[in-house]
């Protein structure tokens, strides 16, 4: 069976995000671009006169960018460019459309950023029944509750400027060749974007105690995470420890979205090398007595939904 048998196609809006962004914030129409995260959508729209937004329920499926990232939108969408809209011709429950998405997720090894889905999406193959076990599977919508109440987030301009190397020890990781890898239970942390940097398990005495961040200095330049179990980190990843103060998992993530807004700078040709990362500098808020202000950082992540998930 193929995709065209069980969908009806409909080519996306190709809207320019500029364009449509919600001026009201209070929006409910989102817009889905080609991107692999957050179920393909990157912003709340406005209504636009001449377009009907695609219906809640629909698919959205990349035909470039993230080739082939196919999701389940719950609200109504506008979408850019190179984006196709599938409705199902019979009625689908949910578990039934999250089934095809994995499906025709599954075929994007077949593309590139140079070859593109838009003209071969349709005749896609799919599996002809339904496993019994998609029927089964507990679908939960994840819920969040806010930790703590905050208005919003501080004025950037009234931030102080530190560099790392004010603020961390920092720790080199070490090379391991494949030949000395073999499966076991300890994170062997890579020059990766995903999975928290852990590449796999391997068996090992960890290098590394947790409650640390580590940021790529090769490979996924700049992407960096924190770690909560003891690891191996590769020579690829530098490893920072909070140094005269203490760190914790929610001071971590608003600390790792700043050093991340770095990562323009770099690329696979021009490392962020141990030392550029010491000098490196990043803005964090400060108290009134012009210290950091460390409990304003973590009560503004908890504030966050889903922040309860840490």
């Amino acid at each position: 069976m193929k995709v065209k048998d069980l969908f009806e196609l409909r080519q996306g809006n190709g809207f320019e995000l500029m364009h449509i962004a919600s001026t009201n914030g209070g929006s409910d129409i989102n817009f889905v671009s080609r991107t692999a995260q957050n179920n393909g959508v990157v912003a709340q729209v406005d209504i636009v006169e001449t377009a009907t937004p695609f219906e809640a329920g629909s698919i959205s499926v990349a035909l470039g960018g993230s080739v082939l990232s196919a999701f389940v939108q719950k609200k109504p969408f506008y979408t850019a460019f190179h984006i196709m809209v599938l409705v199902p011709k019979e009625h689908m429950t949910l578990a039934e459309k999250l089934y095809y998405c994995m499906c025709i997720k599954a075929n994007a090894y077949k593309y590139s950023y140079g070859r593109q889905a838009n003209k071969t999406l349709r005749e896609l193959e799919l599996p002809d029944t339904i496993p019994q076990w998609v029927y089964q599977a507990n679908i939960k919508p994840i819920t969040t509750t806010k930790l703590v109440a905050l208005d919003s987030l501080t004025s950037v301009e009234n931030w102080g400027v530190y560099s790392l190397g004010e603020l961390f020890k920092f720790h080199k990781g070490k090379r391991l060749t494949k030949e000395d890898m073999n499966e076991g239970a300890v994170n062997f942390i890579g020059a990766i974007s995903e999975n928290n940097g852990v590449r796999q398990l391997i068996d090992v005495e960890p290098m590394f105690s947790p409650n640390c961040i580590t940021v790529n200095y090769n490979g996924s330049v700049g992407e960096a995470f924190y770690q909560h179990e003891s690891f191996w980190a590769s020579d690829d990843v530098n490893v920072l420890y909070a140094d005269g103060w203490e760190l914790n998992k929610y001071i971590a993530m608003f600390i790792i979205t700043i050093i991340k807004s770095s990562r323009y700078k770099f690329s696979y040709g021009r490392k962020w090398t141990l030392e550029k990362m010491k000098e490196s500098t990043i803005k964090l808020p400060k108290a009134e007595d012009n210290s950091l202000d460390w409990l304003y950082m973590e009560n503004y992540i908890r504030s966050l939904p889903y922040s309860d998930r840490i």
